[in-house]
Order: C-alpha cells, then sequence, then structure tokens
C-alpha cells in the first residue's frame, strides 16, 4: 500500500448491509450516505486503494469486523434519483448531483470483533473519531497509527484465536489476551 492511500471507518447497520453481505457480493457501491461532511470524504478525499474498516453499528456489541479496499473514482448515488427509494432526495439531480458513493472492495473478516469497549481501552486509539463522545459520522477518517493499532489488535486476537469475554470495566466486553 502506498503511503499516499489513507484510513477510513465505514459504519454500517449488519441489519440493513453487514461484512458477510460484503464478503458475498466481492465489491459493492457504498450507498445512502446523506450527510455533507461524510459526502465531502467520499467526494473528494478518497482514493482507490484506500483501506477502510467496516464498523457494524446499531447493534450490541458495536464492533469493527473486518477490512474493505475502495475501488474507482466517487460517482453519483444513483438511489438519490429513485423516487420511492428511502435514500431519494428530490433535490438531487442527475445533471446536479447532491450525493455520492464509492466502490468498496471486500478484503476480509476478523476472527473476532473489535468491540467498541475494547477499542477504548487501548491507549493507541484514545483519539480515535469512533470513540469520541457524538461522533456519529457514517464515514470517519482513521489516522495511520490508529489503523495500524486496530490491525496489530485484529491480527493477534486472531491468532489467540479468542472469543469475546467480560471486560475489566463493568458491563462491557472485550477479547481475552
Amino acid at each position: 500500500m502506498s503511503p499516499a492511500h489513507k484510513h477510513w471507518l465505514f459504519k454500517s447497520n449488519p441489519g440493513s448491509y453487514s461484512i458477510d453481505d460484503l464478503a458475498r457480493d466481492g465489491v459493492t457501491g457504498w450507498d445512502g450516505i446523506r450527510n455533507f461532511q461524510a459526502r465531502n470524504f467520499l467526494r473528494d478525499q478518497m482514493s482507490p486503494g484506500d483501506q477502510v474498516l467496516i464498523y457494524h453499528s446499531s447493534v450490541d456489541p458495536m464492533a469493527i469486523v473486518g477490512l474493505g479496499e475502495l475501488e474507482g473514482e466517487a460517482r453519483p448515488d444513483e438511489t438519490a434519483f429513485e423516487k420511492g427509494h428511502h435514500h431519494y432526495d428530490p433535490k438531487s439531480l442527475e445533471t446536479g448531483p447532491t450525493w455520492f458513493l464509492r466502490d468498496v472492495r471486500y478484503v476480509e473478516t476478523f476472527p473476532v470483533p473489535l468491540e467498541r469497549a475494547l477499542l477504548a481501552e487501548q491507549k493507541a486509539l484514545a483519539d480515535m473519531m469512533l470513540l469520541r463522545r457524538g461522533a456519529r459520522l457514517s464515514i470517519q477518517p482513521v489516522t495511520a497509527g490508529e489503523f495500524k493499532a486496530v490491525m496489530a489488535l485484529a491480527r493477534k486476537l486472531g491468532k489467540a484465536g479468542t472469543a469475546p469475554v467480560r471486560s475489566k470495566r463493568k458491563g462491557a466486553r472485550k477479547a481475552a489476551r
């Protein structure tokens, strides 16, 4: 991977589209982004080859569950033009689209999901946007250091073949070390 490549975290409700769906499909257009800041990341700051951490949100436990890679350039999100589609936006025009998407290619599913509580315990991730109170963006930048720490944790837990166990923090779960 070139040093110019960036790292991202894409949130997904696994009831709508999960890492298993991405593994099955191989590549998917990541559509339905309806936040201007997230749209700007998609449209203006991403490049083919950028690495994407896939995060299952709106479930218990929330966790980083795998890895994808961006393919191709940003293109208009056609669901914005489809009347009756739940992502339809009457203000977005085919001649001047408001919303964009990126193709994400499946790379891997982590053997052990990296639960939010476990991520919060990692010093290297102390400033990660995902872990900040009120940071709800569905697409977030991840620093090179954060990405490296997440991948090291995924490899460590994958080699250990560990299953989730109780965290040191009451009510939180984490993978055994």
